[in-house]
């Protein structure tokens, strides 16, 4: 029995130990990672460089800032992040949800909110432009494969054509009264 209380002792002091190690690390990356993402400029121009530090994020970063885009209060300056964020080239585009969420700004009174007019409106412009883009591309690529598929089945026609040929009988050839054939 004594023997287990040394081995119980050191798994608790090794727990403690990777506890405070875990919390000091955690309490030292969330300052610089505020200070790299200028969360605490809550400008235009804070948005601006949030969207910067975007592409230096790694996949896993990324992963982690959506689930806090999603939790931290909706205000003007997160709903633009949140924009920013969804319609960023890195992560999962969801352009439509972005763009109503510049729309709710735009249409917002707020002082904070104003400040933010003009970027949200060329962003909303550029989501519009893309979603357009987007369609049209979706567009020409039906009428890609409707072409190939029409290509294909005159292919086969043709293809049968020549083996009708193959298989008709010749005609002999007639001789006309003259000497000459016909």
């Amino acid at each position: 029995m004594s023997s287990k209380f040394p081995t119980l002792s050191r798994r608790l002091a090794v727990f403690i130990f990777g506890l405070f190690f875990g919390l000091t690390v955690a309490g030292c990356a969330s300052g610089p990672l505020a200070r790299k993402l200028h969360l605490d400029d809550a400008s235009p121009e804070g948005a601006l460089h949030y969207n910067q530090s975007l592409t230096r994020m790694t996949p896993a970063e990324l992963g982690r800032e959506r689930s806090v885009l999603a939790a931290v209060p909706q205000t003007p300056f997160t709903q633009v992040r949140m924009a920013l964020f969804l319609g960023h080239p890195r992560v999962q585009q969801d352009l439509g949800k972005g763009l109503a969420l510049l729309e709710g700004v735009l249409k917002s009174t707020e002082p904070e909110a104003v400040s933010f007019h003009p970027l949200a409106r060329q962003l909303a412009d550029n989501y519009q432009e893309r979603l357009k883009l987007e369609s049209q591309l979706e567009k020409q690529g039906l009428q890609l494969k409707d072409s190939q598929r029409k290509t294909t089945e005159l292919q086969e026609k043709l293809d049968s054509l020549a083996n009708i040929e193959k298989t008709l009988i010749p005609r002999p050839r007639v001789v006309s009264p003259n000497g000459g054939k016909r």
